[in-house]
């Protein structure tokens, strides 16, 4: 039976209806046309379709919406702000992090949950927080390589510094 559930997405309010087996990828994708999180193996072993809850890296294919209620929810489409990407949006862009693109929202989603849960990784800690990503194109060095640009500081909330 589908109840009403109350979301926080992207700094907006939202009701909508569910199913009670709906996941948060479920509503965003197909009831909310935010497309940006991608849906990979839907099985919460790939990472494409990260998002954050309360500022930390969830899968959103094995998170329900039920129990998502109440709870402030990022997705990629929400880390742009007035025009301007993100700090790690931009460092993935002009470091190369990318390729075919089918896991590079899920990556920056970690690696913005990663930067919020700890600020100053070191590269092993940058390699341990994104382990939850496959990425069959890039090799994942670009993108390391981005997340410790990140870090260093060379990109800020205006783009690069």
């Amino acid at each position: 039976m589908k109840q009403v559930v109350k979301l926080n997405i992207n700094g907006s309010p939202y009701e909508v209806m569910v199913a009670p087996n709906a996941t948060i990828a479920d509503v965003v994708r197909r009831q909310l046309g935010m497309t940006g999180t991608k849906l990979g193996c839907e099985q919460g072993d790939c990472g494409a379709c990260t998002i954050l809850i309360e500022g930390k890296s969830h899968l959103s294919c094995i998170t329900l919406a039920l129990a998502s209620e109440g709870k402030e929810i990022v997705t990629i489409e929400g880390l742009e702000q007035d025009g301007k990407l993100d700090p790690i949006q931009q460092a993935i862009l002009e470091k190369q992090g990318v390729q075919c693109g089918i896991c590079t929202p899920g990556v920056i989603m970690s690696a913005k949950g990663l930067l919020n849960e700890n600020p100053k990784p070191n590269h092993q800690e940058i390699v341990v927080g994104m382990s939850g990503n496959l990425c069959r194109c890039t090799g994942y060095e670009k993108i390391f390589d981005a997340v410790e640009a990140v870090v260093a500081g060379d990109y800020d909330e205006a783009g690069r510094s």
